[in-house]
């Protein structure tokens, strides 16, 4: 029996695949010398904005600077509230804290894990500003009731598409749904750099434009300042990687949704609740993540079997200590802590083979 460890993500097999081509962009960018906002900076973000099918790319220095960054394009600050959902990484809320607004958190559609525009549409006050919808796990949340609450209030729709590379909602990319939305390229992403790196991408060119002036020290000339700016590029060598891996990107993407069919069919009577792909969705399963009747159970049983698995995510953001000053207590939203409490995120990756998919299964299922 084959007692290797399977990991939960397989960034070294991916590089083998690449390594020609990454090296060689690599080092044609240390020759240059552009290591800031240089040639490769420039080409991905026309690269990846034509990906997403919209007209506007911003690249900045990771996932969550993308956020804020979309968030102070939209002139969101103190005083104001963004609606967003418990049942996501933090940054997400951090970034609305970072811009002095607050954040509104509300509770997950209990089948797709996503927001749920039906408390998004109650949480609505004088005071709100913005909509963050997450793209969770590879699934676009609910945008039609989202986009039609924010026509009607006046809000912006900031898409959180830091998992969803890719992702479609009846057709149309995640990127290109709302007004702005922000992309992480974390190593461990479906289109990952070899370090930090962030992306907005949007159909507006104003926001695109006060993206582009924040992310460097809202200088459009050097040293002539017309905003109060930050520090958050895409360093030149992370977005010559990227542009290696970009065309590859959809059949990355096509095999993540193999594997997550060949799961479907392994793990069939299981016991495991399973991932439900929602009808307007193309999923790219950043994450398979399956409900055990015991999470305990179920991590010793892959813990024994040499397979690597994790937990998206164990705390709410309405139970985390670092958002203690919103007030709310555990019950507040009980579908998402019900999952905080049971799910377990399984091994995904494009290049995860079927010997690798069975094992997992196999671990999955009681003795």
């Amino acid at each position: 029996m084959n007692h290797s460890k399977i990991p939960f993500v397989d960034l070294q097999t991916q590089y083998q695949h690449l390594k020609p081509q990454v090296d060689a962009a690599i080092v044609q960018a240390c020759t240059r010398g552009d290591f800031v906002l240089g040639k490769d900076v420039e080409l991905f973000e026309a690269e990846f904005a034509a990906w997403c099918r919209t007209p506007h790319c911003v690249s900045v220095a990771n996932g969550t600077e993308a956020l804020h960054l979309a968030l102070l394009a939209c002139d969101i600050g103190p005083g104001d509230e963004v609606i967003t959902c418990t049942h996501t990484f933090i940054a997400t809320a951090i970034a609305i804290h970072a811009t002095g607004a607050k954040p509104v958190l509300v509770d997950c559609d209990p089948k797709y894990y996503t927001i749920d525009p039906a408390q998004v549409a109650r949480a609505i006050t004088p005071r709100t500003k913005a909509i963050i919808p997450v793209h969770l796990y590879g699934q676009p949340a609910d945008m039609d009731p989202i986009l039609e609450l924010a026509k009607k209030h006046g809000l912006f729709v900031i898409e959180d598409a830091c998992q969803a590379h890719g992702a479609e909602y009846k057709g149309r990319r995640c990127g290109s749904l709302g007004d702005i939305a922000a992309f992480s390229f974390y190593p461990g992403k479906n289109l990952g750099a070899y370090g930090d790196g962030g992306a907005i991408t949007t159909t507006r060119k104003d926001l695109a434009e006060k993206v582009w002036l924040l992310r460097n020290y809202g200088q459009r000339v050097k040293y002539e300042h017309s905003c109060k700016g930050v520090n958050s590029r895409l360093d030149t060598i992370q977005a010559a990687v990227l542009r290696i891996k970009l065309p590859h990107l959809e059949s990355w993407n096509a095999a993540r949704r193999a594997a997550a069919a060949q799961y479907n069919q392994l793990l069939a009577g299981s016991g495991l609740a399973l991932p439900q792909l929602a009808p307007y969705a193309t999923h790219v399963y950043h994450l398979y993540v399956v409900q055990p009747a015991s999470r305990q159970q179920l991590q010793a049983a892959l813990d024994a079997a040499n397979i690597s698995h994790g937990i998206h995510y164990p705390i709410p953001i309405h139970l985390q200590p670092a958002f203690a000053d919103l007030g709310l207590k555990a019950g507040s939203f009980p579908v998402a802590e019900a999952l905080a409490a049971k799910i377990v995120s399984l091994p995904m990756f494009p290049e995860i083979t079927g010997e690798q998919l069975q094992r997992v299964a196999a671990a999955c299922r009681p003795a």
